[in-house]
């Protein structure tokens, strides 16, 4: 199992077309493994729990960031909820909350789909 997570911009218009379609700027996929470490950093809503608060890719911002702060600031006490299977690793998961972050930065207007 594993948490799809995609941030597209509204409908576009081709103008020499006229055909539309939802523009998909950002998409990732993490393992439902890191559920406890999100936990651990106040940011499980946020992804896993979609948070009724966050629409928009600005409004994910505020929680990673102050998440993945305490993940660097304190790496062993996070890296005990490493997944026994190797699947589900801080190694892993701090990258990929960093990419996200500057995604979310990048296109803060940009509706998200969570997929768990």
């Amino acid at each position: 199992m594993s948490l799809d997570i995609s941030l597209t911009n509204e409908e576009k218009t081709c103008p020499c077309c006229g055909s539309g379609g939802i523009e998909t700027v950002f998409n990732a996929n993490i393992t439902h493994n890191l559920n406890a470490m999100a936990v651990a950093g106040g940011f499980y809503k946020a992804l896993w729990g979609h948070d009724e608060n966050i629409k928009f890719s600005k409004d994910l911002i505020e929680p990673l960031e102050k998440g993945l702060k305490e993940m660097k600031e304190k790496p062993d006490h996070f890296k005990q909820f490493n997944s026994k299977n190797g699947w589900g690793l801080y190694k892993n998961f701090v990258p990929w909350l960093e990419k996200l972050i500057s995604a979310c930065k990048e296109y803060p207007k940009a509706n998200i789909y969570i997929n768990r």
